[in-house]
C-alpha cells in the first residue's frame, strides 16, 4: 500500500514539474493591452474607421483617396 501512495505522490510531483516545463517560456504576467483608437466616420460615406487608417484634409476624415477627392461634391 505504501508503495502505491509513494508512486502516486511520484506521478503528482512528475505532472507538475512537466506542466511547469512547457509553460516555462511563457511569461506570466499580465499583458498590457494597447489603448483603444478614436473611431473617425468618414465625412463622404460615414464609415467609421479609426483615426490613424483616415485621410484627414482640412478637418476633415476619409475612408479613401476616391472619397477625399469626391468629397466637396456630397450628394448622398
Amino acid at each position: 500500500m505504501k508503495y502505491l501512495l509513494l508512486l502516486a505522490l511520484l506521478a503528482v510531483v512528475w505532472l507538475l514539474w512537466s506542466k511547469r516545463q512547457w509553460n516555462g517560456g511563457a511569461d506570466t504576467s499580465p499583458r498590457q493591452d494597447a489603448a483603444p483608437e478614436k473611431m473617425v466616420a468618414c465625412a463622404y460615406c460615414g464609415v467609421h474607421l479609426p483615426e490613424s487608417e483616415g485621410i484627414c484634409v482640412d478637418g476633415q476624415v476619409y475612408c479613401s483617396e476616391a472619397h477625399r477627392l469626391a468629397g466637396g461634391a456630397k450628394e448622398h
